[in-house]
């Protein structure tokens, strides 16, 4: 990192926050939200082209295990979210939907989820109603795992997550129960639907204690947003600026810089330096390091491979009686069961609730791919669109697409923690101690799905405020 003495046309504009939060994912604004609330003044920065584009982008997929008791409903009470705000986001029977070409099964809660797989022959009553227990089970050991484990214990989440209706433990050690271990044939199919679709990895697979979680999670509860504005990112950016937090954008360069040990950030051709006590990196490292300035003096700390794979996600714009009768709000679809279940053979389809007053509803379709060239990348896209205009045959003219800005750094690359690392392990988030540098590996918690990144960020604002030490006049 660059020290500083002046900028380009003569004096520094120099503002100070207690900690700067670089790139908007989840993650970072999770930990905002939380050293917020601690006292911190905490700046997020932003690309522009990422805070310009379709809010629907930047949710989560699903928001499973959502019920009383679950990692986002205990967050979101810690974090004193309004009880008026919470109520925006919904509990719903049907988590999501499974599609293949010949089957469209129902995922939810436990009697909506075995009734589906007896109805459509995939299982036998009897292995239903076991699978589906096991599946509670485990998922509730797991969760019980990650309230425990120490990228979360500092919060103090777990006793906020003992409120009523919370499982019971598994009966079982921890990891795959033995019913779904031995799946096979469509049942085996569905369920690797369900881990490739909730999970943020690249390519590798999850372990077996982060499959538990995400095929059982859906199971204690499915949850959507009831309006527009109750979008998760929405809640807590009010949040931040509840407690005096501030947001920026950046449209273009800028490099990363420090002045009396202080992180910070100089905007490319102006004069405006913003610095923290802390900084925070809340995007991919190799990201950041393509996006600084000066194209060549990336600090160590953003050395690393690139990612191998991304997520291309396309908008749509439809009319709301052109959607199917039956298609859930989270859908999955498969294209050809035969094929492995990657890449565009598994597309994420998220609908969004329409703004007040409108029945013009928005639509994310996602897949994970290889990164490639842009005539891979435009042959992945025009998949994703037939896939989705296949699903709603009669919207012809009713669906369109939406052009999305271009994103440089701040986004959510999928990406795969190294080999031996990740969850279930512990996870590292300082990167240098002078000036003191953070980074939210998302990679090591990607497995856990959505829920890892609200667990990561919750550990991140510990970690930070006790590195910023217990007699700190601000924190």
């Amino acid at each position: 990192m660059k020290g500083i003495a002046s900028g380009p046309g003569g004096a520094l504009r120099a503002r100070r926050w207690d900690v700067i939060v670089l790139g908007g994912a989840l993650p970072g604004l999770v930990a905002a939200a939380r050293l917020g609330m601690q006292g911190a003044r905490v700046l997020v920065v932003e690309e522009e082209a990422a805070a310009r584009g379709a809010s629907a982008l930047r949710e989560p997929f699903l928001l499973a295990g959502h019920a009383a008791g679950g990692v986002l409903d205990a967050c979101l009470k810690a974090l004193t979210i309004p009880l008026i705000d919470r109520k925006k986001i919904e509990p719903e029977a049907v988590a999501l939907q499974v599609v293949m070409p010949d089957r469209r099964v129902d995922v939810g809660e436990p009697q909506t989820t075995l009734d589906e797989l007896v109805t459509w022959g995939i299982a036998k009553p009897e292995e239903a109603h076991e699978l589906v227990r096991a599946l509670l089970e485990a998922a509730a050991a797991e969760r019980a795992a990650m309230l425990e484990a120490p990228v979360v214990k500092a919060g103090g989440l777990r006793a906020l997550a003992r409120g009523g209706g919370a499982p019971r433990g598994a009966r079982h050690g921890r990891g795959l129960p033995v019913e779904v271990a031995r799946a096979d044939g469509a049942l085996a199919l569905l369920l690797e639907a369900q881990v490739r679709a909730l999970s943020q990895l690249g390519a590798s697979a999850p372990p077996p204690e982060a499959r538990a979680r995400l095929l059982g999670s859906p199971l204690e509860g499915g949850a959507f947003y009831a309006s527009a504005d109750g979008f998760l990112r929405s809640l807590l950016r009010r949040r931040i600026q509840a407690v005096f937090g501030e947001f920026r954008t950046i449209p273009g360069r800028f490099e990363l810089v420090t002045s009396d040990h202080q992180p910070g950030l100089a905007i490319a051709g102006s004069n405006d330096v913003w610095l923290g006590r802390a900084l925070v990196l809340n995007a991919p490292r190799s990201s950041l390091a393509a996006a600084l300035a000066d194209g060549a003096g990336a600090p160590d700390f953003l050395t690393g491979p690139s990612p191998t794979r991304r997520r291309i996600a396309l908008v749509f714009r439809v009319r709301g009686a052109v959607l199917p009768e039956g298609m859930a709000r989270r859908v999955v679809r498969v294209l050809d069961p035969a094929l492995p279940i990657e890449g565009t053979n598994c597309i994420c389809l998220s609908i969004l609730p329409a703004p007040k007053g409108s029945e013009i509803r928005e639509l994310v379709a996602s897949a994970i791919v290889p990164t490639g060239s842009p005539h891979e990348r435009a042959a992945a896209e025009a998949c994703i669109e037939s896939a989705v205009r296949e699903l709603m045959p009669f919207s012809e003219g009713h669906l369109v697409r939406e052009a999305v800005p271009e994103v440089r750094w701040d986004e959510e690359a999928p990406e795969d923690p190294a080999i031996g690392e990740g969850w279930p392990l512990d996870v590292e988030i300082r990167v240098a101690s002078r000036p003191l540098v953070y980074a939210l590996p998302r990679e090591a918690v990607a497995a856990l799905g959505f829920e890892g990144d609200v667990l990561l960020g919750w550990r991140a604002g510990d970690a930070i405020r006790a590195d910023f030490g217990a007699g700190s006049e601000r924190l």
